[in-house]
């Protein structure tokens, strides 16, 4: 059984540091690197918004040119460095420019992440003092760099995972993520920067990471809003020369990159912007995995579905009708749907259901209130159509939603 810790400890051949660099005005850590002691394999997943930031574009990128010689992740916060023209590329470059001096390796083989207000431009004398200072602090102070890449975050996001091959040989995979609004499923939803001191094929690392990434930070969402920036990138350095080749020790790669993913994306959305609930949504018996995941999506993403959990409503009907604008055909008369607490794929045999026959069942009003209450609830819709099932995290609306996000830019 994979066990996925909140914490990182120490990764063979990687160093890292958190610093407070001047570009956030309350003096808070808003500067990170990541640096490799020797190249490594990379992949990423990027925003699939057409509007894509400077760091996106450098990015994606070099990853298609130098994605076997990457050395290090500089990652800034409040400055998106998107929609800023020209400029911004020059500075993202630039950027990188000065890192790679400090590290003494080509430009090239560094990646560059940016979070925080659109529109604006990236203060470089900020980032010139921030490598400097991050070059002072390198060790393995892994929540300081959780810290230094948050934005409207409440609380760091870090996670790892040793792995054990047949042969007895061990790696870890780690990372941090950060990420509390602008979430929507849609390719990376957040900004992540995971590690690995496995060896690992670049195709190979790149295969893994699109699974994981659709099992996970694919399926998550706050407010449904893509951003600009939405990056997640995979470097393996293989510092502990466990080298991994063979189909079967891809799949177990991939399935701890998988479990490491999912608690990333998970503790974002329980750290959702005003959040106060963390919610699954499955749904099952649709046509296709394909239609299931738009229904899901539909409902993971209606405020009034969101709204009436904050409320504490057991407004099933809500639910019901964001279904039946999912795009998917559906047959009212044939789905049935329960609701739980807690987290859970198949509750039916502990739940409550609620609507079936295409009218409400003769369910507890006050019994259904105690469940939506609790801090954890878990959705199940069965279509009645098909085989086609899907998972969505999600979490409620609330006042502070709005609070947080109608004066961010102030």
């Amino acid at each position: 059984m994979l066990e996925v810790k909140s914490t990182i400890e120490h990764v063979a051949g990687f160093r890292v540091a958190g610093v407070h660099a001047g570009l956030k005005k309350n003096g808070k850590l808003d500067f990170a690197v990541v640096i490799s002691d020797t190249p490594c394999t990379a992949a990423g997943v990027f925003t699939t918004n057409q509007v894509k930031a400077a760091p996106v574009i450098l990015d994606m990128e070099r990853l298609q040119s130098h994605a076997e010689k990457v050395r290090a992740v500089v990652v800034n916060t409040g400055c998106a460095n998107a929609c800023t023209g020209q400029q911004g590329i020059y500075k993202a470059q630039q950027t990188a420019r000065w890192a790679a001096e400090k590290i003494g390796c080509d430009e090239n083989a560094v990646l560059v992440l940016s979070t925080g207000v659109i529109g604006s431009q990236l203060n470089m004398y900020a980032v010139r003092q921030g490598i400097d200072i991050a070059m002072q602090f390198l060790g393995h102070e892994w929540f300081e760099a959780a810290k230094a890449i948050m934005t409207t975050d409440t609380r760091p996001k870090l996670a790892s995972v040793t792995v054990a091959k047949k042969n007895g040989d061990r790696y870890q995979i780690a990372g941090i993520s950060k990420g509390a609004g602008m979430i929507a499923p849609n390719m990376a939803t957040m900004l992540g920067v995971i590690i690995t001191d496995a060896q690992v094929p670049q195709p190979m690392l790149q295969r893994a990471l699109k699974t994981a990434s659709d099992q996970s930070y694919n399926r998550i969402v706050v407010d449904g809003d893509m951003s600009t920036n939405d990056t997640v990138l995979l470097l393996a350095n293989g510092a502990t020369n466990v080298v991994l080749d063979t189909p079967e020790e891809e799949a177990d790669f991939t399935e701890a990159l998988t479990a490491l993913c999912k608690k990333l994306a998970q503790e974002i959305v329980r750290d959702g912007e005003g959040a106060t609930k963390f919610i699954t949504v499955n749904i099952q018996g649709a046509p296709d995995d394909a239609a299931a995941r738009k229904i899901a999506d539909a409902i993971a993403t209606s405020p009034l579905v969101k709204t009436a959990f904050f409320g504490n409503d057991a407004n099933w009907g809500r639910i019901v009708a964001a279904a039946g604008r999912s795009g998917v055909a559906l047959n009212p008369e044939l789905m049935q749907l329960w609701i739980a607490p807690g987290e859970a794929d198949d509750q039916r045999g502990i739940s409550l259901q609620l609507f079936a026959g295409g009218m409400p069942t003769d369910y507890s009003e006050e019994t259904a209130a105690a469940i939506i209450k609790e801090k954890t609830v878990s959705i199940l819709l069965d279509c009645g159509m098909g085989k086609g099932t899907s998972t969505v995290w999600t979490c409620d609306l609330s006042h502070d939603y709005v609070t947080i996000n109608g004066d961010y830019r102030s």
